[in-house]
């Protein structure tokens, strides 16, 4: 077990604060607070007590727990202190509790406090003590609520982004799209930072990507594609090449060149017909911004008669600009079936345009992944169909009920 001893004054020691600041000592349950009373009304706050952090059970019915949430409470205790407005709203609170009480409690802070803990980010089991918590009990007592609150959820998220992970399989790269489901800002910014602790490989959270060096990742919307109208609405058609030796004056003109290609290719003719050309102006416009990046959300329209053709056409221009699009990203329908015809269509490209590598094009599915239909795609689509998946899951029903006795 690791051992850490927490030092409250002078503002933790240089420990940082809670990355919430909303962790502060009055994030408990009120009965802490009337419990701490009691010690002291007795003469017994200062009795030395030792407390277990442990869960009864592992969440989703599974065999496993990964540990979260032990840095967060390792600050916590390191800047425990009673403001004087804390103190105020305590003692109305509390109308009937003796002054010397709340005396006490704007001396208190964990210097006396010392914590035993199994390293965060480890695989943990039912009953055995995530976290032994020894010091004066009155103290300990008012750890008990907010210790769970940052261990019971950490633990949760952490869990389900590594169950995730073993379902995928290691190549697969999991990207956690979820802050606009999360249970508020509070819990999307955590749950972020443990899908990352879990298994996840980045994050579509700008915030959670500065707070802790998560990479992030993102694309564009269904509501970028259904903006444009036409190619007229590109103004700028400019494109420099990626070493900038040369520019394409007309890049659009480029783009439907190679969309005719396609058309009249022998393996793809009659494979689809006239796309739309305002998916095509949206693919064009996000490639003039993000050549190095590029990679298309096809499903708007439809898939296999406009949104695969429209990204082909840009993938080659791209490509004859010294570039190298990223990929598609398949957000609706029968991911398995359209992820398969999909590649067929690539490797199509690849035959009849000599694009090598084109077959093996990233496909990045997404929308309401779970572990089961994680596994049901991995058993529909062979190896090589490379399907990637984005993860929007945070709504988390279950959670590893810990408690500290």
């Amino acid at each position: 077990m690791a051992a850490a001893a927490a030092n409250g004054a002078g503002g933790g020691g240089g420990v940082p604060r809670p990355t919430n600041p909303m962790v502060t000592p009055l994030l408990t349950d009120l009965y802490q607070f009337t419990m701490a009373y009691a010690y002291w009304k007795a003469g017994k706050h200062l009795d030395r007590a030792v407390f277990d952090l442990y869960f009864r059970k592992n969440p989703f019915g599974g065999e496993f727990t990964i540990f979260g949430g032990l840095e967060e409470c390792i600050r916590f205790i390191a800047n425990f202190k009673l403001t004087d407005t804390e103190i105020i709203f305590l003692r109305s609170a509390m109308p009937t509790c003796e002054d010397g009480f709340f005396e006490y409690l704007s001396s208190i802070d964990c210097s006396d406090v010392a914590v035993y803990a199994i390293p965060e980010g480890s695989v943990v089991f039912p009953k055995v003590p995530l976290m032994i918590i020894e010091g004066p009990v009155a103290v300990i007592q008012l750890l008990e609520t907010p210790f769970l609150s940052l261990v019971n959820y950490a633990s949760l998220v952490t869990t389900n982004a590594a169950r995730h992970r073993l379902v995928a399989g290691k190549p697969k790269n999991l990207l956690e799209f979820g802050l606009r489901r999360a249970q508020g800002p509070d819990g999307g910014i955590s749950a972020s930072r443990y899908c990352y602790m879990g298994g996840f490989d980045a994050t579509s959270n700008v915030a959670a990507g500065r707070l802790f060096g998560i990479p992030i990742r993102g694309t564009h919307s269904h509501a970028f594609v259904s903006s444009f109208m036409g190619l007229d609405d590109i103004i700028d058609r400019t494109l420099a090449s990626s070493d900038g030796s040369n520019k394409c004056e007309d890049f659009v003109s480029l783009v439907q060149n190679w969309l005719a290609r396609i058309k009249d290719a022998g393996s793809l003719r009659g494979t689809f017909r006239e796309t739309n050309l305002s998916e095509l102006a949206a693919f064009t416009s996000y490639a003039l911004a993000f050549p190095n990046s590029f990679l298309a959300l096809v499903d708007t329209y439809d898939v296999m008669r406009s949104g695969v053709p429209n990204f082909c056409a840009v993938a080659l221009a791209l490509n004859d600009m010294g570039y190298k699009a990223a990929g598609i990203r398949l957000d609706s329908g029968d991911l398995a079936y359209l992820s398969v015809e999909t590649r067929k269509f690539f490797r199509a490209i690849e035959e009849e345009f000599g694009f090598i590598g084109f077959g093996k094009m990233n496909i990045t599915a997404s929308n309401d992944l779970n572990e089961e239909t994680i596994d049901a795609l991995n058993k529909q689509v062979s190896v090589s169909a490379k399907l990637y998946d984005f993860i929007h899951f945070l709504w988390l029903n279950e959670a590893p009920v810990g408690e500290l006795q």
